[in-house]
């Protein structure tokens, strides 16, 4: 029988003076997570690994989740499992590329054998970046981007969905971007993998309604993270494998992309674990459906107010009313 609808609060409530809040400083940071069981993935570096870390810090059993762990000999992993060793929770290690659905399909089936059954909470991390003119972008660029990006989150979620689905609850939290809210010039195909993933995600919000599993999609701002390390890579690949006369017409292009995934950047990453926190110890029905993460969050806040505002005219009528209603208050 379906899972009675739950509430949330209604977003965009907060006020502009709030909108521009540090998010860290939104809701009260959790004192302890003893008895919750999460996936992370992309738990190598970045967002992953300090969530990781800040979970089990508080007591939550923590599955991390990373591609080619050489049987637990990736020294991500080593050196993750050193820093973890005396906390509170227990971080375990399982092999995923987000790429590869039947590592998938096995890697949350050993990540739920670990939990003993459905996941309380799923972070789907795993990403890569990407910049550059659209035109620039070829076959390879855009495949790493949307199976990582995109299909990559799909995958994860669809795999842990069933045992959240027989015990009535769970969290899928996947990670986008500011950029998955607004676009960019030189890094419009990274933009378009998070819109897509925002877009999916919020129709799953809607349909796991009546189960009792929630969605709440992560909005990152930019932080100093190995992203822009290896998006930089990746640009510099597909520039290489790009026709002269096309890198000679958008020269102008390329030296702006070189600029933007070099940048300085001083902000704290730790800004998502927190968050991630917070959102995990939030009570059933009480969770946003988006959550955006930085110093300054207001053009993705109001962005993602304008657009609740279109899709409850959308869906505030008719046969979807009561699933819209449950996710956004």
């Amino acid at each position: 029988m379906p899972h009675a609808l739950n509430r949330r609060g209604l977003l965009g409530a907060a006020s502009l003076a709030a909108i521009a809040a540090p998010a860290a400083a939104q809701t009260p940071a959790p004192t302890s997570l003893a008895g919750k069981t999460v996936l992370i993935t992309g738990a190598s570096s970045g967002f992953g690994r300090l969530s990781a870390l800040h979970l089990a810090d508080l007591g939550a059993t923590v599955i991390a989740s990373m591609r080619n762990l050489d049987g637990g000999k990736r020294p991500d992993a080593v050196s993750l499992l050193a820093e973890a060793k005396g906390k509170p929770g227990k971080v375990h290690l399982v092999e995923i590329d987000v790429t590869k659905p039947d590592q998938v399909v096995a890697g949350v089936a050993a990540a739920e054998r670990i939990a003993g059954g459905g996941l309380d909470a799923v972070l789907s991390n795993a990403g890569i970046g990407g910049a550059g003119p659209i035109e620039l972008q070829d076959e390879i660029a855009l495949e790493t981007q949307f199976q990582t990006n995109l299909l990559g989150s799909l995958r994860v979620a669809r795999a842990a969905l069933p045992a959240m689905r027989a015990k009535k609850a769970g969290l899928i939290m996947p990670v986008s971007s500011q950029l998955g809210r607004i676009v960019m010039p030189n890094i419009g195909a990274y933009c378009s993998s998070k819109w897509g993933l925002e877009a999916a995600f919020e129709a799953l919000a809607y349909e796991l309604a009546p189960f009792g599993v929630e969605v709440t999609i992560i909005q990152p701002g930019g932080y100093p993270t190995r992203i822009w390390e290896s998006g930089g890579r990746a640009a510099e690949a597909m520039f290489a494998r790009n026709e002269p006369a096309r890198m000679a017409a958008y020269a102008t292009s390329v030296a702006q992309t070189r600029a933007m995934m070099t940048g300085p950047r001083n902000t704290d990453p730790k800004d998502v674990a927190r968050a991630v926190a917070e959102l995990m110890a939030m009570p059933l029905g009480q969770r946003p459906l988006r959550r955006p993460v930085h110093p300054n969050t207001a053009v993705t806040v109001a962005v993602n107010k304008a657009l609740a505002g279109i899709q409850a005219q959308v869906l505030g009528q008719g046969p979807y009313a009561p699933w819209h209603a449950a996710v956004v208050g």
